[in-house]
């Protein structure tokens, strides 16, 4: 029985490679597998050999579109479940999500400017990037001068910054062109990965490595942190500056994820449930479970969007699909604690 489920877990972790590349074969540029598969085993031989690189029509959509956009789902998808797992553990709440502090409510914000005034992807990616940080940072700051003490704090003063943005982006809509800039506003707020290609990656990949890797180097202390401060403090650990080094690394990833693929929401709440029924509620088996499995679910997520229907689902749509029914279930279960 434990042989069986280490196999089990050996499995879900190699789960994000499979599906990277079974994610290939699915477009609606149909593609027969003899080709994608002596596609790939030619551009291989080209990176490694410097042989005679293809050049076609078919290698363009699996490398130049499909694998941007299968990549970018995965970063995204373990950036926010990651970010989802260590707020709930540092808040201390199992219904904490990524956007408890106000950060899709600032990259929303930052994007509606970009769409207003530049009308370019990459200004909404960095405008989004840098608002959902300074909403975050507001949050941080705010809770900080406030006469309360613990984390209560910073969920009111999320709630506060969140309802400031959301105000901004209401008289952004108000005052937006309602036949073309209108429109590509209400599109972002679903979520999409369809003009994700490799330009738009190179940026947000250190951003997202680096807060990944402090959050997975902090994880045990995030156990410390759930069980309480008087707790965290009895064994040494400084409560207030450690929480504010995860807020601001699983911050960092977050605003990160949402620059590139819009408002997704669910992920960040459901999946770090999901993973804590397969490892339990340990944060060093918690953390890279809930980035594999979110990595996966949302490429599944995104395989859907572009191909269930005869246009594309925006993903919010089918996260908010999903997960709403699971996180019933896991409601229903009673598996709603963290310790």
């Amino acid at each position: 029985m434990p042989d069986l489920k280490r196999y089990g877990t050996i499995c879900i972790y190699l789960l994000p490679l499979v599906l990277l590349f079974s994610s290939l074969f699915v477009g609606r540029y149909q593609i027969s597998s003899s080709f994608i598969i002596d596609d790939i085993v030619r551009t291989a031989s080209f990176l490694l050999f410097a042989t005679d690189a293809p050049i076609s029509t078919e290698h363009t959509v699996l490398f130049s579109i499909r694998l941007p956009r299968i990549l970018a789902a995965l970063m995204a998808g373990s950036a926010l479940s990651i970010s989802g797992a260590a707020f709930q553990g540092i808040f201390r709440n199992p219904l904490v999500s990524p956007d408890i502090l106000g950060v899709g409510a600032g990259a929303g914000f930052g994007a509606c400017i970009a769409i207003l005034l530049y009308d370019s992807y990459l200004a909404i990616q960095l405008l989004s990037f840098i608002f959902g940080l300074v909403a975050v940072f507001a949050a941080v700051i705010m809770g900080k001068v406030s006469k309360g003490t613990g984390t209560l704090v910073f969920v009111l003063a999320g709630i506060i910054v969140a309802s400031i943005f959301n105000a901004f982006i209401s008289l952004v809509k108000y005052v937006a062109d309602p036949y073309n800039d209108l429109p590509a506003i209400v599109f972002w707020f679903m979520g999409s990965l369809s003009s994700i290609r490799y330009n738009d990656l190179h940026w947000v990949i250190l951003p997202m490595l680096v807060g990944s890797l402090v959050l997975l180097l902090l994880r045990w202390r995030i156990n410390i942190l759930s069980l309480g401060d008087e707790e965290a403090r009895s064994l040494g650990v400084n409560a207030g500056r450690m929480r504010l080094i995860i807020i601001i690394c699983a911050t960092l990833v977050t605003s990160a994820a949402v620059s590139i693929s819009g408002v997704i929401g669910w992920v960040g709440l459901v999946v770090p449930h999901i993973s804590r029924m397969i490892v339990g509620p340990n944060y060093n088996r918690l953390l890279p479970m809930s980035m594999v499995i979110g990595a996966s679910f949302m490429l599944l997520v995104d395989n859907l969007a572009r191909t269930v229907a005869a246009t594309e689902i925006p993903l919010g749509i089918i996260t908010s699909l999903l997960g709403a029914p699971l996180f019933a279930y896991l409601l229903k279960r009673g598996r709603m604690g963290w310790i």
